[in-house]
């Protein structure tokens, strides 16, 4: 799942052009969430570290570039699941080191590392981190090849099974700029007072013509 920091938006992850997937059996309350699981490529295979694995090798036509750009400008990052527990991610970057928004860089993450902590037979937590020198350059519309890689280290816990979910109850486990978006919240609560009262209204209006007669 894509995800866009500034807005409710979301998108199947493989809507923009990463590489190919295979498709996951949804269960039913899934299905009713809107939830759209698809089975990612990566080979976590338990205890079993990789080191730099091939994922892929794509060419990223200058469409695909387009797209690739704009959803790592507007913040969208990815939201994946592992033995049930979530796991988020940011897909790019954008270099604001320039004055003008002409002269700003934009650049996709090409390698993930995957930290895994485990404790007897049991997987505790998972975080996920991009490698900041293996980027691929978004900002010319033009074909461009790219290789993307993965790497996953297990490592043991002492944290036991029961409380492998505390630190998902706190608002630290998300990217770290991710924010309550307070706006929509109250636009929310406004428009549910609005219809409030004009239902109140109509039900006030009904009440006193049957009074009236």
């Amino acid at each position: 799942m894509l995800i866009s920091f500034h807005c409710s938006e979301t998108y199947r992850y493989f809507d923009l052009p990463f590489c190919v997937p295979g498709w996951y059996p949804e269960a039913l309350g899934e299905v009713l969430n809107g939830d759209r699981l698809v089975e990612a490529p990566y080979k976590l295979h338990f205890r079993v570290d990789r080191d730099s694995e091939l994922l892929c090798k794509k060419k990223l036509t200058k469409e695909d570039v387009a797209k690739f750009r704009s959803a790592v400008t507007k913040d969208y990052y990815f939201q994946m699941y592992y033995d049930d527990l979530p796991i988020w991610g940011f897909i790019g970057k954008v270099d604001k080191e320039g004055k003008d928004l002409i002269e700003y860089k934009y650049y996709l993450y090409r390698h993930i590392h995957f930290d895994i902590l485990y404790n007897s037979e049991h997987v505790i937590e998972i975080t996920v981190h991009t490698e900041p020198n293996s980027l691929a350059d978004l900002t010319e519309d033009k074909d461009i090849e790219a290789s993307f890689f993965y790497s996953v280290k297990w490592k043991e816990t002492t944290t036991p099974f029961e409380k492998r979910m505390n630190k998902y109850s706190q608002t630290s486990s998300l990217p770290h700029h991710l924010e309550i978006h307070w706006f929509s919240i109250i636009n929310s609560c406004v428009t549910v007072l609005l219809l409030t009262g004009f239902l109140a209204t109509i039900l006030m209006r009904v009440l006193k013509n049957d009074f009236v007669k």
